[in-house]
């Protein structure tokens, strides 16, 4: 056996298994070795009446082994592990604490019963990864807790708290201890003390569903997981499998998983997983050190400030917000706490955390010398140049030498900005995502003298207020609202040519999306884009197509849902929006004025370009060294702009299409469109070479 991974022990007549692979216990092949191993070896103690298995460190184990993943299956494979568990004729007693997650709950699962200490979590993910779960948990779980319950877990791969994993059933006792250790043995022995023996959830009948009911579900699921296979492929099994034997429920969960195994979905799932892992990986940046932030400045109250001021006291920072007055500051402390009113329903908080931070970690003031002791300010007034010099030249007075100036500006240039001090190495960009207190998003915007120690600094500020940073160059617009741009601009163009924006969003949403352009525009607000159109006209390109009729709704005021009309309309009758019948008559006068014909385009057109406009975009953006990596544009793509998760991000998307298909799409189109339809180089040469982003990405980190 393992040792050093699974270790055997004895207190009296229990046998102790402790799983030890740091950080979380993972399955790897050695501590399957070392289980199945654990378990011949209790079987052959005369000593040992029961056996308690638990893990070291602060989880149970959280899942597999992700380096096995994408690999050939190594013996034992977990299922036969789990079986030999639950075959034991000694007890087995799961002590759970952490996150037991995916294999590591089947595990417990398989034991005979399970005790879990405060605080733990448990959940089946499976289907975040594009499969179901495939040792057992299709066919354990709903003898343990029923049918639908166990549906309803699986499908949403969501986790429980040990309370409602009490509730349901699946752990026996709620400990008090908080040693997971101490916790099994005290259990043991009043189970010994009892003279119970082993319980089998594979003995146990399975549930019958009810024909209505899981109609009734598979439509929900099938509602909240469009286009997705594996949630309604996880359902239809737990639903086929309930009528046969468990042997032959294990079978068919195991064809099932299979089969989950070879779609194009799970590799997007696993590459995202990867993808956003690999972020915060910096290769420039091994040894350096981080400067120690616990108390941050932020300048601007509005909803952004607001957002990123109850995300950074949910992560236990000390913050002092400035506004302009008194008045200004009272309300933005108003909107604070009712954000975290929010992370309190949504629990993230508890209702005392929640008035200790905003009592004791939080405070506003309109005078920036309250900035003065900070370890970091970050910038979140209005997006204008101007405004954001004049402030950084305010920071650079008030703030103490070695204080990092970090600017939430969404498209400016950040070294301009850091001009606008006399310590450009202390300025950093922080492109936080709205609503900043529940948007995992963080682009990092590294500028000309930014150093390293700096760079450092807001990566680890990402991952202390759990933010996923991914490092951008300084262009206009970043990563996302650089590609942002162009793809909007491919659906501008459809509409000048044809389309009506309803169209462009339906086949958006049919891609994947869970809104279109034109309904994410109104969400947000037409006055946004008309004020970077506006910014920009002076150094426009003539060749540039510009949205006529983007500009006339922002002009007439239609600003979207916070005036009640904008492509659509809202009102009681139809909160989220329908679409207006004057639109199609706006747009013709238009094309009337500019001369264009118009033409119909089906939903794969529409997809097509759009999506052609995103990766060719993306492709420069990586050639230019703004991105470092393809992944991190897939991730900043699926963080912040809802691209489908299952479709793993637009350049994972565009390397499964075929980059030399892409490439000539985007010919063709320039054809009629050479300006806007530029080929990437860099597209041009892995599609005539046959190579992908992955490839590029390697190359850039090798030179």
């Amino acid at each position: 056996m393992p040792e050093h991974l699974v270790a055997y022990h004895r207190e009296g007549e229990i046998a102790l298994i402790e799983i030890d692979n740091p950080p979380v216990n993972a399955l790897s092949a050695a501590v399957r070795q070392g289980l199945a191993e654990a378990m011949v070896r209790l079987a052959a103690d005369p000593e040992a009446r029961a056996a308690v298995l638990f893990c070291a460190g602060r989880t149970f184990v959280a899942g597999a082994d992700v380096s096995e993943f994408g690999k050939p299956p190594v013996a034992p494979i977990l299922p036969d592990v789990i079986t030999g568990i639950e075959a034991s004729l000694k007890p087995v007693i799961a002590a759970l604490h952490g996150t037991v997650l995916g294999g590591g709950l089947e595990v417990a699962l398989g034991a005979h019963y399970r005790v879990a200490l405060p605080g733990t979590r448990l959940g089946l993910p499976e289907v975040t990864l594009g499969l179901l779960p495939g040792a057992g948990g299709t066919q354990r779980l709903p003898r343990a807790i029923g049918f639908e319950a166990a549906a309803e877990l699986i499908t949403s791969g969501r986790q429980i708290d040990a309370e409602e994993a009490e509730r349901l059933g699946l752990i026996d006792v709620l400990a008090d201890e908080t040693d997971p250790r101490a916790a099994g043995l005290t259990f043991t022995r009043g189970l010994l003390a009892d003279g119970c023996g082993p319980h089998r959830l594979s003995e146990r009948a399975s549930p019958a569903p009810q024909p209505d009911r899981v109609a009734g579900f598979r439509a929900e699921v099938e509602r909240k997981t469009r286009g997705q296979v594996a949630p309604l492929r996880a359902l239809d099994t737990l639903v086929e499998s309930m009528g046969m034997s468990f042997a032959e429920g294990m079978a068919h969960e195991r064809r099932a998983f299979r089969d989950l195994m070879q779609t194009p979905q799970r590799a997007a799932l696993v590459h995202a997983f990867f993808a956003e892992r690999r972020a915060a990986r910096q290769e420039d940046l091994a040894g350096v050190s981080a400067c120690q932030v616990d108390r941050i400045g932020i300048v601007g109250g509005g909803t952004m400030g607001q957002g990123i001021a109850a995300a950074a006291l949910i992560a236990g920072l000390q913050v002092t917000l400035v506004e302009r007055d008194d008045a200004s500051a009272d309300r933005a402390m108003a909107g604070i706490g009712k954000m975290l009113d929010g992370a309190v329903k949504r629990g993230k908080l508890n209702a005392d955390t929640r008035l200790q931070l905003l009592a004791q970690r939080l405070q506003a003031a309109a005078d920036y010398d309250a900035l003065s002791n900070v370890d970091l300010v970050i910038e979140a007034a209005f997006e204008d140049l101007a405004v954001k010099q004049e402030v950084f030249r305010t920071l650079d007075r008030v703030c103490r030498p070695g204080t990092v100036l970090a600017t939430n500006t969404s498209y400016l240039d950040v070294n301009l900005i850091a001009d606008a001090t006399g310590r450009p190495q202390d300025v950093i960009g922080l492109h936080f995502f709205s609503p900043a207190n529940v948007m995992r998003l963080l682009e990092i915007i590294v500028a000309d003298r930014t150093p390293p120690e700096v760079t450092a600094t807001a990566f680890a500020l990402a991952k202390r207020m759990g933010k996923i940073g991914v490092r951008s160059g300084v262009c206009d617009g970043f990563i996302g609202n650089r590609m942002l741009s162009t793809y909007r601009a491919a659906a501008d163009h459809l509409v000048l040519d044809g389309a009506t924006p309803y169209q462009v969003d339906a086949a958006v949403r049919a891609f994947g999306f869970a809104m279109g352009p034109y309904q994410v525009g109104d969400l947000a607000g037409l006055d946004i884009g008309y004020a970077t159109r506006q910014r920009k006209a002076a150094t426009r390109d003539p060749r540039e197509r510009v949205p006529v009729f983007a500009d006339r709704l922002a002009e007439a005021g239609r600003l979207g849902r916070k005036t009640g009309r904008g492509y659509y309309i809202y009102d009681d009758a139809a909160p989220q929006g329908r679409p207006d019948p004057e639109m199609e008559a706006v747009l013709n006068g238009i094309r009337r004025d500019l001369g264009i014909t118009p033409r119909s385009f089906t939903e794969a057109e529409i997809q097509d370009r759009y999506m052609a406009a995103m990766v060719n975009e993306g492709a420069k953006i990586l050639d230019e060294g703004i991105a470092a990596r393809a992944s991190d544009i897939d991730v900043v793509l699926l963080h912040g702009y809802g691209f489908p998760r299952w479709k793993g991000g637009p350049m994972h998307w565009a390397e499964a299409e075929g980059l030399d298909r892409i490439a000539a799409r985007i010919q063709s189109l320039a054809e009629d469109d050479p300006y806007f339809w530029q080929l990437s180089p860099l597209l041009a040469r892995l599609a005539a070479e046959g190579d992908g982003f992955a490839d590029a990405s390697k190359q850039k980190e090798l030179t």
